[in-house]
């Protein structure tokens, strides 16, 4: 099975596979996606510190505005990125998500309609992006239970958080068959 046929079977785009190194890079897009520099804490560590924050937070009024401050602090997203080919379905708000495999690490921008959505997306950049795609597939997103964001979120928007963590898992395995798919006679 080839690798675009591999990605778009686990629901990537094909600029997402473009982005992973199968095509042609359009210059803007490599400049921008994932501009920041690899986080130096571990995944286990980012997950713990929003766990914490969370708890200092204490009601879930005070988490919402928590939330739609994160998303606030996303970087730019560029309107030329808000295209059907980057768009993640399943959500009940409009989600985009791009990605860029970089030294051997996964990079990701996402941004949403909604302002809580906007939010779910930075905690999950903040756990996930600059990873390793291997760092990404053995550590499931445990912060979102230990904070009970699950249970406060609406079926509709907590359907929509499994869809974006599910991206985030298609795009690191997708990310590691292409790898291993260049190493092979």
């Amino acid at each position: 099975m080839s690798v675009v046929t591999l990605g778009i079977r686990a629901g990537m785009t094909l600029f997402q596979l473009l982005m992973i190194g199968v095509g042609n890079r359009s210059s803007k897009q490599e400049k921008t996606v994932g501009k920041d520099a690899a986080p130096e804490e571990s995944i286990v560590q980012a997950q713990q510190a929003i766990v914490e924050s969370f708890q200092f937070l204490g009601n879930w009024m005070a988490r919402y505005e928590y939330l739609i401050d994160l998303g606030r602090s996303l970087p730019d997203f560029p309107d030329e990125w808000r295209t059907e080919m980057n768009r993640l379905h399943g959500c009940q708000a409009q989600v985009w998500m791009v990605s860029e495999l970089r030294d051997h690490k996964l990079f990701f921008q996402a941004r949403s309609d909604s302002a809580i959505v906007t939010g779910l997306l930075a905690l999950l950049m903040q756990v996930y992006s600059g990873r390793l795609p291997q760092e990404i597939l053995s550590h499931p997103p445990d912060f979102l239970r230990a904070i009970e964001l699950e249970q406060h979120l609406s079926p509709n928007r907590a359907n929509g958080l499994f869809h974006m963590m599910e991206r985030i898992r298609l795009t690191a395995q997708d990310a590691l068959d292409v790898e291993a798919a260049k190493v092979k006679p």
